[in-house]
C-alpha cells in the first residue's frame, strides 16, 4: 500500500500580511568534487542550473571556492544562464566546490541586487547561501535581524536566512562555528517554506524545512567506465529536481528528508540531524510541483512527475466525459494529462498546437502584460489538425486565465467545432505564501467569474477542473513505500 504522504492543496498555517516584499520560487544547484578527481565543478554547475531554467528565466547566479582558500569567486546576472554563464566567464571561475541558483520573482523585484546566491563574511570566514522558498514569517524575521543592528541591502527573504546564519546558537560555540546548531536554531524560528544550499570552508550544507515544502535530492558522480556503484564516487550534487543530474553524468542518490540537516564535503555525504515537525503534523508537499512547476522527468517522492501527470488525465476523463472527435493539450507540461485523458476517453489524442520553444514560460514572466504577449508568440496553430471537429483541450492548471483565453480564440477563429477546456487541477482561490508565484485572489479567475460564467463562457463548451479532494490521492497514490537509508561518512 502506497505511503499517505500529505500533499498541501490549502494550508492553515499563518503568514505574514501580504506586502511588497520579494517573492519567488526558484532553483538551486550545488557542487562538490572528491579529492583526486578532475570534475570541472563551475561547468557542472551552469549545466545543472541549465537543466533547472524552467523554474526560474529572470536571473542565475553561482559562488565557487577552493579548498584551502578562505576567498570565494561569484557571478550574478539578470537572464538565462546560457547568457550570463559564457565560457570566458566559467573559465575563471574554478573551484572545487560551489553552489548556484536560477530565479523569477514578481513584479518590481527583477533587479541585480536580489540576484542569489547571497554571500556575507562571518568571524570565521565566508559564508555563501541559495534559497528556494519563502519564509512564512518573514517580516517579524526581517524585524529581528533589523533589530540586532544589521542592515539588509535587499527585499529578498534569502537574505535574512543568511544573516540569521551568521548568528551564534544560544550555547555557544567554544569549538568554533557550529553549522548543525545554527541551522537548527533558524529552523526552530521558521518552519517553512525553504531547500537551502550553504557554503562553508570545505563543505556543502543542504537542509530542508522540516514540513519539506520545497524540492531537494542528491546525486553523485561514478567513475567513468563504471556505472555500477563499485567505485568511489568522484562527486556530489545537490538540486532542486532530479531532472539536472542526467545531462552532467551524475545518477540519482535520494532526496533530501523533511528536516534534514546534511553536509557534503570531499569525503561524503553525512546527515547530521533531522528536526520534526511541530505538533507532529504531517509532512506538506507544495502539490503545484506536481501539477505544473516540476520537469517531468523528475523524481519526487520516488515516482516520476510525468506519471503523476498522466495518473490526473485519466481521472480527468472518468470525472468530467464529453463527446469529441480529438483531445489535445496546452504544451508542454499539461501534455502528459492529456494523453492519460485520451488512454481513458478513447479519443484519438492529435496536437493542434505547436510550442515556440525560444519563449519563456508565460506563468512565470512577472507583469499581466509581458504574459500576454508572451502568449501571443508562443504558440502556432495546426489548423488541419482540428478545423471542423469537436476539440478537448486538456491544460494543467487554470490561474488568472491569462493563457487559455487567447488560445481558445486561436482554435475557435480557425475552424475549430468546438473547444471543451478540461484542467487537471482544481481552480487556485487563494495566493500562496510559500514561494509560488500565484497572484492576488483578486486576479485569479475563478474569483472573477461566478460558477455559471465559468461553465458558460462564451468561446467555450465547458470548463471542467479535478476535484480538490481527489488531486492529493493522485499525487499519493504513487509514492514510494521504501524507506532510503540515511548517510552516514562516505557514500
Amino acid at each position: 500500500m502506497a505511503s499517505r504522504t500529505p500533499v498541501v492543496v490549502q494550508s492553515n498555517l499563518s503568514c505574514d500580511e501580504e506586502d511588497d516584499s520579494l517573492r519567488e520560487a526558484c532553483g538551486v544547484f550545488g557542487c562538490i568534487a572528491a579529492s583526486n578527481t578532475q570534475l570541472d565543478v563551475p561547468q557542472l554547475l551552469m549545466l545543472g542550473l541549465t537543466g533547472l531554467q524552467h523554474r526560474g528565466q529572470e536571473s542565475a547566479g553561482i559562488i565557487t571556492g577552493r579548498l584551502g582558500n578562505p576567498s570565494f569567486k561569484k557571478h550574478i546576472g539578470m537572464g538565462m544562464v546560457s547568457q550570463i554563464f559564457t565560457e570566458e566567464v566559467v573559465a575563471k571561475m574554478r573551484g572545487d566546490l560551489g553552489i548556484g541558483h536560477t530565479r523569477y520573482s514578481t513584479a518590481g523585484s527583477s533587479v541585480l541586487a536580489n540576484c542569489q546566491p547571497f554571500e556575507v563574511e562571518t568571524l570565521q570566514g565566508k559564508i555563501a547561501v541559495a534559497h528556494n522558498g519563502e519564509l512564512i514569517n518573514c517580516r517579524s524575521l526581517r524585524q529581528k535581524v533589523l533589530k540586532h543592528g544589521i542592515g539588509l541591502s535587499t527585499s529578498s527573504d534569502s537574505e535574512v536566512i543568511t544573516q540569521l546564519l551568521c548568528n551564534s546558537p544560544p550555547d555557544g560555540e567554544p569549538n568554533g562555528a557550529n553549522w548543525m546548531a545554527r541551522i537548527k536554531q533558524f529552523m526552530s524560528e521558521s518552519h517553512l517554506s525553504y531547500a537551502v544550499l550553504m557554503m562553508f570552508g570545505d563543505s556543502v550544507y543542504a537542509f530542508r524545512d522540516p514540513f519539506g515544502n520545497r524540492p531537494l535530492c542528491l546525486g553523485q558522480f561514478q567513475s567513468v567506465g563504471c556505472l555500477d556503484g563499485t567505485d568511489e564516487p568522484e562527486g556530489w550534487v545537490v538540486s532542486s529536481e532530479s531532472c539536472s543530474f542526467q545531462s552532467i553524468g551524475a545518477t540519482y542518490v535520494r532526496e533530501v528528508l523533511p528536516g534534514e540537516i546534511l553536509q557534503i564535503n570531499q569525503s561524503g555525504i553525512r546527515s547530521m540531524a533531522v528536526v520534526p515537525r511541530p505538533d507532529n503534523s504531517p509532512p506538506a508537499f507544495c502539490i503545484f510541483e506536481y501539477v505544473y512547476f516540476a520537469r517531468p522527468d523528475s523524481l519526487i517522492q520516488g515516482q516520476m512527475v510525468y506519471s503523476v501527470r498522466m495518473r490526473c488525465g485519466r481521472k480527468l476523463a472518468e470525472e468530467a466525459p464529453v463527446e469529441a472527435d480529438i483531445v489535445s493539450t496546452v504544451p508542454e507540461s499539461a501534455t502528459p494529462a492529456a494523453l492519460g485523458y485520451s488512454q481513458m476517453s478513447g479519443i484519438q489524442y492529435t496536437e493542434v498546437l505547436t510550442k515556440n520553444r525560444y519563449v519563456g514560460r508565460t506563468f512565470i514572466q512577472p507583469s499581466t502584460r509581458l504574459r500576454q504577449l508572451g502568449v501571443a508568440k508562443k504558440f502556432g496553430i495546426l489548423t488541419e489538425n482540428f478545423k471542423g471537429k469537436r476539440v478537448v483541450l486538456v491544460d494543467d492548471s487554470i490561474v488568472r486565465g491569462n493563457t487559455i483565453t487567447p488560445i481558445i480564440r486561436l482554435l475557435k477563429n480557425s475552424g475549430a467545432a468546438e473547444v471543451h477546456i478540461r484542467v487537471a487541477s482544481p481552480p487556485a482561490i487563494h495566493t500562496c505564501c510559500m514561494g509560488i508565484n500565484i497572484p492576488p485572489k483578486q486576479e485569479l479567475i475563478i474569483n472573477q467569474l461566478r460558477p455559471e460564467q465559468l461553465t458558460n463562457h462564451p468561446m467555450c463548451i465547458v470548463d471542467r477542473y479535478l476535484f480538490p479532494i481527489i488531486l492529493p490521492r493522485l499525487c499519493q497514490s504513487g509514492i514510494a513505500t521504501r524507506k532510503t537509508p540515511l548517510l552516514h561518512g562516505n557514500q
